[in-house]
């Protein structure tokens, strides 16, 4: 009787990589703490979220709307807060992840990486 090997393909894993962005930290930190709580209920593998440092941005403000430097009415400064979160498989979850409504005031950005099994080729 000959015997047969049979050889299983490595499953590839999908990452998908969120990262939000929000000049309004209440808002930006409600919606990371929904999408934690969603990805502990469905029992989905994820890493985050990370902090990065806050990014303060100035922006120049004029009086006139003709260029006139002399007519500049100083500068408005805000702050810009990032969290990222990496979501590994569940695609669905992903998906439906980022399917959401999100607050006006927060910036959602997703990325989808084709991670390879340790060891193949």
């Amino acid at each position: 009787m000959d015997r047969f090997t049979l050889h299983q393909h490595p499953v590839m894993t999908f990452v998908t990589k969120l990262s939000l962005k929000s000049g309004d930290r209440a808002a930006l930190d409600g919606v990371v703490s929904d999408i934690k709580e969603t990805c502990r209920r469905k029992g989905a593998q994820m890493k985050g979220p990370h902090s990065d440092a806050p990014s303060k941005l100035s922006v120049p403000l004029y009086v006139r709307l003709d260029g006139d430097d002399g007519a500049s009415a100083g500068t408005w400064t805000y702050t810009v807060y990032r969290r990222r979160i990496e979501l590994y498989g569940h695609d669905d979850l992903a998906r439906s992840i980022m399917e959401r409504e999100f607050p006006d005031s927060v910036h959602v950005e997703a990325e989808l990486e084709q991670q390879k099994p340790l060891g193949s080729a």
